[in-house]
């Protein structure tokens, strides 16, 4: 197998990778416990430059999305990737570093040596980053992946920021994992139903009559977008967006020159104004608050958020609601509570989701219909709940939260704890949310902070923003600071002050 010389060994810092080429091939060089590394330089989760990430306490962390591996072995440590680094052979002579351009061999699949039947309702982010942590963490079992679309486990997030702005077809949304994993891996997916669910017995019920026993399962099914109560909210061109079918109706609905109007400021809502500017429709939006995103970000970063929608031709309407949607068989116009009538070719919703729990009835769930679950995701004996319907403890308070890469976190802590582990859900929240080409990184999670300081300015990017709270880190957000961001992703898993924070960012990042 070829070798190659692709650095000195000089060239490789101590806080960060180093990008090399082979052809083709991009590589990336670590130093890890005193040696050097050699990995797939693209994050398997959506291709970032790993050597533009951060390594930091044994971990290199990906730039986009936060995904990190360890340094010692490229093993997979937290989504949103799913796979572990490819390893390459590296050997030094003298001075040089040499490289092979061909992998080492994959780990094999878990051998079938186990009895047990491991259920996962939902094939969503959580779903699908559950069932590769089980047979990643070596799980040789059944595994059976229910849910009531036929090819879910697709990356969800493209569809707001990408499919309705015409970039990408809605066909072409990304699997989150390929036919070919689903099969090598011996993992069944079922397209069904689940109508009730006897935790007692562990057994699920399925609407075609058919039940299911399981030895652990975890419920994953997600979040249901709320939809309009409103007059004329049956209409054909009302629409919400949580799946792939449903981006497919708005896009087929869609077309240049048309007016849509949206109903919300919540970030799906404002990630689909921007597509659908950028695909050329006049957008304007029923917001509900004058500083969209002021509570997570606060009003600094909002308000620049809203100038940049409205540099690009997005209007908002901010003080007055819809009481009706008026049409003859199709859109034609919003009515507001002024009298004021907004013509409209189309309606999008995107006002919040609710935890899809109604199959799970005999389970005791929380004012908002999610499940309670522990630190280790665990509802009761043998059943586990993740994101978006589970309520769980951070920092000593009950939350639910319903970003993305939470979710697959939780998957991966349920999953060990389904293996007789007991992991506890001590990470980071993490999210992004994109707008006109910007991409803003939200860490941690702060509903409350007494103080917020900048390095740059939110309405000139790049900048970074951190909220503390007695005079430590609760969160920080940036845009075009991903390097930082990668950074504080890994340190804010222990308290971080202020001050600390900052000499990071000016030092490190």
């Amino acid at each position: 197998m070829p070798v190659h010389r692709v650095a000195r060994i000089a060239d490789v810092p101590e806080d960060r990778g180093l990008q090399v080429e082979i052809g083709a091939c991009k590589i990336v060089l670590l130093r890890a416990g005193g040696q050097l590394r050699a990995y797939q330089g693209e994050c398997p989760h959506a291709g970032a430059p790993l050597a533009d990430g951060a390594l930091c306490h044994g971990r290199l962390i990906c730039p986009w999305h936060k995904a990190a591996f360890r340094a010692e072995d490229g093993a997979l440590c937290e989504p949103p990737a799913l796979n572990s680094l490819k390893r390459y052979p590296l050997e030094l002579r003298g001075d040089e570093v040499w490289v092979d351009d061909q992998p080492l061999p994959d780990p094999h699949t878990p051998p079938a040596d186990d009895s047990r039947t491991f259920v996962i309702v939902g094939a969503g982010a959580a779903g699908t980053a559950c069932a590769a942590a089980l047979r990643e963490k070596g799980f040789g079992g059944r595994i059976v992946m229910i849910d009531r679309e036929a090819d879910a486990g697709y990356d969800r997030t493209v569809l707001s920021k990408f499919v309705l702005a015409g970039e990408m077809p809605p066909e072409e949304t990304p699997p989150l994992r390929d036919e070919a994993f689903y099969k090598e891996q011996r993992i069944e997916r079922l397209e069904k139903e689940i109508t009730s669910l006897d935790a007692s017995s562990k057994v699920l019920h399925l609407s075609d009559g058919q039940t299911l026993r399981y030895d652990a399962a975890v419920l994953a099914t997600g979040g249901e977008p709320n939809t309009l109560k409103l007059p004329g909210a049956e209409l054909p061109q009302v629409f919400v967006l949580r799946s792939k079918a449903q981006a497919k109706q708005i896009m087929t609905a869609a077309s240049p020159d048309q007016r849509a109007v949206i109903i919300g400021d919540s970030f799906i809502a404002l990630e689909c104004a921007s597509a659908l500017r950028q695909h050329g429709l006049d957008v304007t939006v029923l917001a509900r608050h004058a500083i969209p995103f002021a509570a997570q970000f606060g009003e600094a970063v909002g308000k620049a958020i809203r100038a940049l929608h409205e540099e690009n031709g997005v209007k908002f309407i901010t003080e007055h609601e819809a009481t009706e949607i008026i049409g003859e068989g199709k859109v034609e116009a919003v009515l507001l509570d002024n009298g004021l009538r907004l013509s409209a070719d189309l309606v999008l919703a995107g006002i919040g989701v609710h935890p899809a729990t109604e199959a799970f009835a005999s389970l005791p769930r929380e004012e908002d219909q999610s499940l309670r679950v522990d630190d280790g995701m665990r509802v009761r004996e043998s059943l586990w709940a993740i994101g978006d319907i589970a309520t769980f403890p951070l920092h000593g308070q009950p939350q639910r939260i319903e970003h993305w890469r939470l979710a697959q976190q939780h998957a991966r802590v349920a999953a060990t704890n389904m293996l007789g582990g007991e992991e506890h859900y001590l990470d980071v929240p993490f999210f992004w949310t994109w707008h006109f080409g910007k991409n803003y990184d939200y860490l941690g999670h702060a509903e409350h902070w007494d103080e917020m300081e900048f390095l740059g300015e939110p309405e000139h990017p790049p900048f970074i923003g951190l909220f503390g709270r007695n005079s430590i880190l609760v969160a920080a957000v940036a845009c075009e600071k991903e390097r930082a961001m990668a950074l504080l992703a890994e340190r804010m898993k222990q308290p971080l002050t202020m001050e600390e924070a900052w000499t990071l960012i000016r030092d490190y990042a």
